[in-house]
């Protein structure tokens, strides 16, 4: 289908992006594209002005920050999971890369499309919770940096205001605790029917801390308070029985593929996978 006339800007500038997305009504950002383009050929996104991040210099990049690393909101998932940097000192993220769509998808979409796309069901929300991570938003008025945790609000909704842009992600180093990612992945479009992205740190064979975030279930990707309490300080063992309460009072969502019920056992399947893994990682 063809999507409906929409005005088209290229800014060189994020000073340029800023000032645009602040004066134009119903206005949207361009980043990869693979969300929203189709979205706006089946007519269901209509935006006056399309705001094409691509020509911005200093978007892309993954660096050293003291005890985090900073991603530009424009790497691209390829970048993100071939990036030595990050399998050295946060390898979650770059695990979970590895999972998103296919090779076209991950070397033209980029980590800020997809987190501030916010999809019920990609891969990303689910490391950056589990991760605990920053993001840097932008406007004219200045920066302001949202915790990950306060970042997802709802269906494809976030924490942005219209007249922000998400500039960078930080995520935590996590040397020294074992992390993973485990993804039930729905056949056709390769989304997360259901994702777990765990941080297991061991003290003495025991669980000292786990973090546990959960994609493809609800409306948005949460962080599995319920496991993370019944593991704290207990043996390994604990792990099958704490991930029963994966889902929670969380209300699962359902479609012709996977009924809530379905997604809801997923959930527990694949946090206790997910933390046996992330746990056999730390005790290297």
């Amino acid at each position: 289908m063809i999507p409906a006339a929409f005005e088209y800007e290229s800014p060189r500038t994020l000073g340029e992006a800023l000032a645009l997305l602040a004066s134009r009504a119903d206005a949207k950002l361009l980043a990869g594209g693979h969300s929203l383009l189709p979205a706006m050929k089946l007519r269901v996104a209509a935006p006056a002005t399309l705001i094409d991040l691509g020509r911005i210099s200093g978007l892309s990049y993954v660096r050293n920050a003291g005890q985090q690393v900073a991603i530009g909101a424009m790497t691209t998932h390829a970048e993100i999971a071939g990036c030595d940097l990050l399998h050295a000192a946060s390898p979650l993220l770059a695990e979970t890369a590895t999972h998103i769509g296919d090779v076209q998808v991950r070397n033209r979409g980029t980590i800020g499309g997809s987190l501030a796309h916010a999809d019920p069901a990609a891969d990303y929300p689910a490391a950056i919770l589990a991760l605990d991570a920053e993001m840097v938003a932008m406007s004219e008025r200045g920066e302001r940096v949202i915790p990950a945790r306060k970042f997802f609000t709802g269906l494809m909704t976030t924490a942005l205001r219209p007249s922000e842009i998400l500039t960078e992600i930080r995520v935590p180093k996590t040397v020294g605790a074992g992390t993973a990612y485990k993804k039930f992945h729905h056949p056709a479009s390769g989304f997360a029917v259901v994702g777990v992205a765990a941080v297991v740190k061991l003290r003495r064979g025991n669980i000292e801390s786990a973090a546990i975030g959960i994609t493809g279930v609800g409306v948005h990707a949460y962080r599995a308070a319920a496991v993370e309490a019944a593991l704290r300080g207990k043996p390994l063992s604990a792990i099958a029985t704490a991930a029963e309460k994966a889902a929670g009072k969380v209300e699962a969502l359902g479609d012709p593929y996977a009924s809530a019920e379905y997604r809801r056992h997923l959930a527990e399947v694949f946090t206790r996978r997910a933390l046996e893994a992330a746990a056999k990682a730390a005790g290297k």
